[in-house]
């Protein structure tokens, strides 16, 4: 299997066996996230405890697969991180989309970096990004 494939496998599985769609108890902060050149809709959702740490995250909404699936890998990659750690993987994954990541930095996105070649596909990249927007929309509002 090439790279290819298994991204679009990563990807695809995260859209149809989503781990973090569900409405969660008692969030500590919920904000919705809109793209609305394509209409996709997200509802983000983070517990973080007195320490700074995103202890869960979780997500409801529609959307094309690409938005799902990037919203529901952030949540893997950022749950047991800081605030500020996540606020950092998000200028990462910023900067993959973008083009201009190091390997090293790749890594630290586990699957998320299956959205790396969006960045061929300028139509997606809000897609790819609505979760990621949100989120650091909602812990800059704080």
């Amino acid at each position: 299997m090439n790279t290819k494939e298994l991204y679009r496998e990563i990807l695809n599985e995260h859209n149809v066996n989503p781990t973090h769609k569900k409405k969660m108890d008692n969030p500590t902060f919920c904000l919705e996230g809109v793209n609305p050149s394509c209409g996709d809709q997200i509802t983000l959702e983070l517990k973080i405890n007195d320490k700074g740490v995103i202890v869960d995250a979780s997500y409801t909404g529609s959307g094309c697969a690409i938005s799902q699936a990037s919203v529901d890998m952030m949540a893997d990659v950022l749950i047991g991180k800081t605030k500020e750690e996540a606020l950092k993987l998000a200028d990462i994954f910023d900067r993959m989309i973008k083009g201009s990541i190091t390997d090293e930095e790749l890594e630290q996105l586990d699957e998320a970096a299956a959205l790396q070649d969006i960045s061929h596909m300028p139509a997606r990249v809000k897609c790819a990004m609505l979760g990621w927007r949100t989120m650091k929309e909602m812990i800059g509002l704080e």
